[in-house]
């Protein structure tokens, strides 16, 4: 898996006014927690890009004053003007420790649905995951070779060995559907509903009974 290294160093001053020092050095402020200890730093922000602007799953290796941190990239704060990176929370891995993380799908084969005409929708581009670090990897496959027309691959049906897959196991991830082309084939070959006949008059109120003689 591939792993970014980011250089920086360790924060003793935590208030506003030094938060302000920092990015006025086009540094970003963060913390690495989950370890031993929660750790505060800063780095410059062109290290981050390469962590943050990409859709992989990545490790990043932080270090700072001579330490070193494996750690996953955990949530990110933006400039609301701006959009600038202001803010990186990173989790430290714990080889005994199990972590939750969001690891992207690659769908491999072609849906024979799509062969049949139809139109491949994918769903999900990634799920979330329970699990020790040393299983976390770039992406989990996921093959669609045999995924029919109108039929569907759910969370269930995924497998991720060594995981628990957080992911409500119902939801749909891919799905092949009818195109408007086959709709109207298939309008066509379908023979037509004839109109249902009319109603029939209310029947006639029964003859009054015979007058006795």
């Amino acid at each position: 898996m591939k792993t970014i290294t980011i250089e920086g160093h360790l924060r003793t001053e935590l208030g506003k006014k030094a938060v302000r020092q920092i990015r006025s050095q086009e540094m970003v402020p963060g913390v690495i927690y989950g370890g031993a200890k929660e750790v505060n730093f800063a780095a410059p922000a062109k290290a981050f890009k390469p962590l943050v602007y990409t859709g992989e799953f990545q490790l990043a290796e932080v270090k700072l004053n001579g330490s070193s941190y494996k750690c996953i990239l955990k949530d990110l704060q933006f400039d609301k003007v701006s959009d600038e990176l202001h803010h990186v929370d990173l989790l430290e891995l714990v080889e005994d420790k199990k972590v939750i993380a969001n690891l992207p799908l690659k769908f491999t084969g072609a849906a024979a649905g799509v062969k049949a005409g139809g139109r491949l929708v994918l769903k999900m581009k990634s799920i979330k995951v329970k699990t020790y670090p040393k299983y976390l990897k770039e992406h989990i496959e996921v093959d669609i070779s045999n995924l029919e027309l109108n039929g569907n691959i759910r969370v269930q049906d995924i497998k991720a060995d060594n995981m628990e897959i957080l992911n409500s196991p119902r939801i749909s991830v891919a799905s092949v559907v009818l195109t408007r082309q086959l709709k109207q084939e298939e309008t066509a070959t379908t023979p037509a509903t004839p109109a249902p006949a009319p109603a029939t008059a209310a029947a006639k109120p029964a003859a009054k009974e015979e007058k006795k003689k």
